[in-house]
């Protein structure tokens, strides 16, 4: 997919479970060519802002706008976007590459040379036959990883995408996230990790209590 560049903006978003304010007013602006970080403690609400971000959430008010159409308005789901957010879906008892094939194949598509690449490329064997449900919790964050850039899309959001791997994994994929932002790619990232966020984050916002303001 060619990257014509990208731009997120949320606008004093905010959102409540029940009758506890998750998001309390949180602004952020994202463009192309970039990658931002999101820290924060679990439950502060990093993770409902990703969800409302893709239009898997609506929020209560304020607003999500991507390349100017408005999310829960204009569109629905954020389909342009490589998206890991919590456990990955996948078929238990497939291999990584069958895994991919079949989403590949939903959209009409099959090359098989193009997804061999992608799974080479977050560190994974494409002729590996060990079912996805077997991998240990690493070689899952990297088959996520190839679920999310399979498609060369121009947005990634990403929920703690080093979740589980070694230090040579962290590294490995640290150089990934270097090249796609070359390439013009606007990345989001949370992570608990603040050496990650430190090394690859051109901004830095914390959440907490509902609340984003940046650190960097």
């Amino acid at each position: 997919m060619e990257n014509t560049g990208c731009v997120i903006e949320v606008s004093h978003v905010s959102k409540s479970f029940k009758n506890v304010k998750v998001l309390k007013g949180v602004s952020l602006h994202c463009e192309s060519g970039k990658i931002y970080g999101l820290i924060g403690h679990n439950g502060s609400g990093k993770t409902v802002l990703f969800k409302i971000i893709c239009g898997f959430l609506a929020c209560d008010e304020g607003s999500v706008s991507v390349n100017g159409k408005i999310m829960g308005k204009d569109k629905d789901m954020l389909t342009e976007a490589g998206i890991i957010i919590e456990e990955p879906g996948f078929l238990r008892t497939w291999s990584a590459y069958h895994n991919l094939e079949f989403l590949y194949t939903l959209r009409n598509k099959k090359d098989k040379k193009h997804l061999h690449a992608v799974l080479r490329k977050v560190g994974l064997d494409p002729a590996l036959k060990r079912p996805v449900g077997k991998y240990s919790l690493g070689m899952r964050q990297r088959y996520a990883l190839a679920q999310a850039i399979m498609e060369d899309p121009g947005i990634l959001i990403l929920d703690e995408p080093m979740n589980g791997l070694d230090k040579n994994g962290v590294q490995e994929m640290r150089q990934l996230f270097e090249q796609m932002k070359k390439e013009g790619k606007l990345i989001i990232l949370a992570s608990h990790n603040r050496e990650d966020i430190d090394v690859l984050c051109d901004e830095v916002y914390e959440m907490e209590n509902g609340i984003l303001k940046r650190v960097r």
